[in-house]
């Protein structure tokens, strides 16, 4: 074991969280080393990719040598010496909790209940990553803190809200990462930075310590570099939270991962074009269903003429809108750090909505539900891409339909996993989502597997290295 030469900087970096436990086990590489190996590439390329905005050496030191003192005591937590990252929205005790807004530079007292499961898990806990303002986007491209750019090409969007999240995994700045998706916040920026992710069953991962965006929507969202990296998160964080009123104590038991492929029953959308979504993402996505006849099955065209996805997402927003009237309340109040005035103007908007509106726009959650429960009566999964567009130039026009198709998933509650399906004629990467009933995410997950293994979907590495 010892006489195996040393594992090269850039292969830990690229390797997935569940061969560096291998590794880890084994002896090939200590937390320490593996610790060094990424603060090293973080103080490199982090200045040009602005993945991380609060990102600490010494306290990334201090909890390897801690992993290392574990591991040679034989007391070893299910992640330990993993370096994970945090969204810049969860409160990790000794930092403050930013959310994208200025002035909040208080460091907060008490962990975010999934930090908390983390740090008892053993992770290596390496910063907080950049965010849309108030996670009140899907670009990533920050007034007060700066853009993130996206690890395959500078200048272009990583997607948001979750867009730092994304691109340290990407770019090799961190194993794996926890963030939030309210309507997408985790899905859209793994299809624009070519990584994976999970927005689980609402409730099955404690919110408490999240700053709300949504209540009703809001979801712990993961990143990684494989799918069987999601399951181990997944397995680490999920669990009944008593102090979160939202957390599920397993009103919709967690389904076998029993599926068999070739008897699936596969839904898919009639017309693609018909929902916004740009030719260029519809070949990958038919090129992506021509590799995959077995493990989607039997595949049938769903009905979803009932269903207005830019509508249906823009009464999922004013939710949003609404709550962060009073999530935001001092921000909004402060003068010496003000926001930005686009952020302004759109919670302006909630705020001259009638209380009728927000009750109209409440309703879609039950119509979503009610959606969900037709579909997956009908189906087993619904098949799609993840974003109607790639990645987009920052200094270009924002589309507005980014979150057009990951929001169903959101305001019915479902699960959805985004894995990466190819790469658009520019080169950038696109995903492929997987939506299914509440409660069937290690379905989603082994379905995901299949299809990634069927598509040669490992992460496409950025030309930042």
């Amino acid at each position: 074991m010892n006489s195996m030469p040393p594992i090269a900087d850039l292969d830990l970096r690229r390797a997935s969280l569940c061969q560096l436990l291998h590794w880890l086990a084994v002896g090939r590489v200590q937390p320490q080393a593996l610790a060094d190996a990424y603060q090293h590439a973080i103080e490199r390329l982090n200045p040009e990719l602005n993945a991380y905005v609060d990102q600490r050496s010494g306290l990334l030191q201090e909890q390897a040598h801690m992993a290392d003192r574990r591991r040679r005591d034989g007391v070893i937590g299910r992640l330990d010496g993993i370096p994970l990252a945090l969204k810049d929205n969860f409160d990790m005790a000794g930092w403050p909790t930013r959310v994208g807004l200025p002035g909040r530079e208080k460091p907060v007292q008490d962990d975010a209940h999934v930090v908390a499961r983390l740090r008892a898990s053993g992770a290596v806990l390496v910063g907080k990553t950049n965010m849309d303002e108030g996670a009140l986007g899907a670009a990533t491209d920050n007034p007060h803190f700066g853009a993130t750019h996206n690890p395959h090409r500078h200048g272009y969007s990583a997607g948001g809200s979750s867009g730092g999240a994304a691109a340290a995994v990407a770019a090799g700045l961190a194993v794996a990462a926890v963030g939030s998706d309210s309507l997408g916040s985790i899905r859209i920026p793994a299809s624009y930075c070519g990584v994976y992710a999970l927005k689980p069953t609402h409730g099955e991962i404690s919110a408490r310590g999240l700053v709300p965006a949504a209540r009703r929507l809001d979801a712990v969202g993961l990143l990684a570099r494989s799918v069987d990296d999601l399951t181990v998160l997944l397995q680490v964080l999920a669990g009944y939270d008593a102090d979160d009123a939202r957390s599920r104590r397993r009103r919709v038991a967690f389904a076998l991962p029993d599926w068999e492929p070739g008897n699936l029953r596969a839904g898919l959308l009639p017309d693609l074009a018909a929902v916004g979504v740009q030719p260029e993402v519809i070949e990958v996505f038919e090129a992506a269903m021509a590799k995959l006849p077995h493990a989607l099955g039997d595949r049938r065209t769903v009905d979803f003429a009932d269903w207005n996805f830019s509508r249906t997402r823009r009464a999922g927003l004013l939710l949003m809108e609404a709550e962060m009237l009073g999530t935001f309340a001092t921000d909004l109040a402060n003068t010496e750090r003000p926001v930005s005035a686009r952020f302004r103007d759109m919670l302006g908007y909630a705020a001259g909505k009638s209380a009728a509106d927000y009750a109209v726009a409440d309703r879609v959650l039950d119509a979503a539900t009610l959606k969900m429960r037709r579909l997956f009566a009908q189906v087993d999964v619904l098949v799609l891409p993840t974003t109607p567009q790639g990645a987009f130039p920052l200094d270009g026009p924002v589309p507005d339909s980014q979150a057009d198709l990951t929001s169903f998933a959101s305001l019915a509650g479902c699960p959805a996993v985004s894995l990466p399906m190819g790469s658009l004629p520019n080169g950038m990467p696109v995903g492929l989502q997987l939506v299914g009933a509440r409660g069937s995410d290690l379905r989603l997950l082994e379905l995901a597997a299949v299809c990634a293994a069927t598509l040669d979907a490992e992460p496409t590495y950025p030309v930042i290295a």
